[in-house]
């Protein structure tokens, strides 16, 4: 397979449109050196400009949709110790977390004193739902360009669930661990409103009505919701316009007592069944699901592209994945 020889994009990534030289589109549309610092520093302003209003009233602060992994801990520790900010940790419960990334995140929660809430739907409901989109893909083109079908069923739940809760408990900022290669600048800080919800909704959700039923309602705003609710909460990516090094944050998080699980593959510290997900993308579509994001990171000098390819390449145990695939009750032989 032919990849982008700056980022790490492959010729089968939907529109990279490899020139002769070898070069991406999406590398031709951002040249060498091209300096996000201006739209970092803007959206850092307007974040700490949030964070000085919400900072005095009552109650959380902010809801931190918190996996274990190593960037939602380090964004939960950036939250509490350098924004001083009351955060509700709430964690989405696929059925498939590693049991380090419970370790983690109960040293990580302790070490920073912060409330979490654990959230853990039916595991049959879960199981229907993540073994019917391993066999057949619900979801749009521009959503399986980010994520794989599997992943898109835990983000689609989980933020649902994440939203509800903010709003319900009047919570002013949602804030995710995104990183820069998921979540550019321009990005990091936007106040939701009924359009993008509806539009979330549509796309990661909707899709699952037919193998869901009315349990999915559990995980949906309502209409009446949606247009008649007018104080929606910010959404925050706070990876997205402060620094990102990931040496310098496995170091950091290292102090609260974070380890890095040893039953993961190269892109997930704390979901297990990302080992099966990633394989069947593969398969399917021809493109590793975190190749967008990773390229991301490569472009904008977060990571060498020698280390971005590493990540790629590590798709974890393969025992382990199939043995994902028989806790789902998949055929036999269903794993790549």
């Amino acid at each position: 397979m032919t990849l982008c020889q700056r980022c790490v994009l492959p010729e089968t990534f939907p529109g990279s449109d490899l020139d002769p030289g070898g070069q991406c589109a999406f590398c031709r549309a951002r040249p060498a050196g091209t300096d996000d610092q201006a739209v970092r520093k803007r959206t850092r302003d307007r974040f700490e400009q949030l964070v000085g209003q919400v900072r005095g009233r009552s109650g959380h602060h902010c809801l931190m949709a918190y996996s274990g992994g190593k960037d939602s801990t380090y964004t939960l520790m950036l939250l509490r110790r350098k924004y001083g900010l009351r955060v509700l940790a709430v964690t989405f419960d696929n059925g498939f977390l590693s049991p380090a990334a419970f370790d983690n995140a109960r040293r990580t929660v302790e070490a920073l004193d912060t409330e979490h809430l654990i959230v853990k739907p039916r595991i049959e409901f879960l199981r229907k739902l993540f073994a019917a989109v391993a066999v057949e893909n619900p979801f749009p083109a521009r959503a399986i360009a980010r994520a794989s079908p599997v992943c898109n069923v835990c983000m689609g739940l989980a933020k649902g669930i994440f939203l509800k809760l903010a709003i319900e408990k009047q919570i002013p900022i949602l804030a995710y661990g995104w990183s820069p290669g998921q979540a550019p600048p321009r990005a990091g800080l936007f106040r939701l409103n009924a359009a993008m919800v509806r539009e979330m909704q549509e796309s990661r959700l909707a899709p699952l009505a037919a193998i869901a039923g009315d349990e999915l309602h559990d995980y949906l705003l309502d209409e009446l919701s949606l247009t008649g609710l007018s104080d929606y909460p910010y959404s925050a990516n706070p990876l997205s316009f402060l620094d990102y090094d990931e040496r310098k944050i496995l170091a950091a998080i290292a102090v609260l007592g974070w380890k890095p699980p040893a039953d993961t593959d190269g892109n997930s510290t704390n979901c297990r069944l990302n080992l099966l997900a990633t394989r069947l993308h593969l398969r399917q579509f021809g493109f590793h699901p975190y190749a967008f994001e990773i390229a991301g990171l490569v472009r904008g000098g977060f990571m060498s592209r020698a280390e971005g390819l590493a990540k790629l390449e590590d798709l974890g145990s393969i025992e382990q994945a199939e043995a994902v695939a028989g806790k789902l009750g998949l055929e036999a032989g269903v794993v790549p």
